[in-house]
This record gives C-alpha cells, structure tokens and sequence, in this order.
C-alpha cells in the first residue's frame, strides 16, 4: 500500500511524496507555506491521478524521461523521478494510478 509523507524543507515549507508499498518515492510535491494547502495537495493527487490526461509525460535536457502529475487548473501538483527510459516512465505513473486513491498520511511534520 502506498503512502504520502509529509516533511518540512529547511526552508520552512511542507512537502508531500507519495511512496509506493516499497518505499520507493514515485511523486514528490512542491513546497507550500501552509501545512493545509499541503493537505490539499494530496487530496488532487488522489483525484487527478486517476485521470490520464493529467499526466504530462515529459523528456529532460539530460535525455531522461518523467512526468507532472497537473491539477483541473493547469498547476504541477506532483513530479516523479527521473527515469532511465520512457517504460520505466510509464511504470511509474502506473504506479501513481494504483498507489494515490488509497495511501496512508505520514505527518512527519508532529
């Protein structure tokens, strides 16, 4: 089962990742000031995460390829790693599918 923990940066702002049943972070959030927009974040990852057309499949300078996970308005909600092929890619957004509608909260923020 997949998780969503929350951490604060060094800078002050909150986090989310959503990590699959391996621990293995496969989303990783903005920073936000507010804790509670934080939560709201993780409440569209669960809505639009089951939306394909919210996936934005991308390729870096750097050859590798990832993916934005974006918000009924357009905003990047969540980024994934950078992975070494575009299957690998689509795994990953796999996973995101399967894992976000029912993962657990990690405040590590308490």
């Amino acid at each position: 089962m997949g998780k969503f923990v929350i951490s604060k940066r060094k800078n002050g702002e909150f986090q989310f990742n959503l990590n699959a049943g391996n621990g293995q972070t496969i989303l990783s959030s903005e920073g936000y000031v507010a804790k509670s927009s934080c939560e709201n974040g993780i409440e569209s990852v669960r809505k639009n995460s089951q939306d394909d057309s919210k996936f934005e499949k991308k390729t870096s300078t750097n050859g590798k390829a990832y993916f934005n996970l974006k918000a009924t308005n357009g905003q990047i909600i969540g980024s994934s790693q950078m992975y070494e092929s575009e299957s690998s890619r689509d795994n990953g957004i796999a996973s995101v599918k399967t894992n976000a509608p029912d993962a657990s909260i990690d405040d590590q923020t308490l």
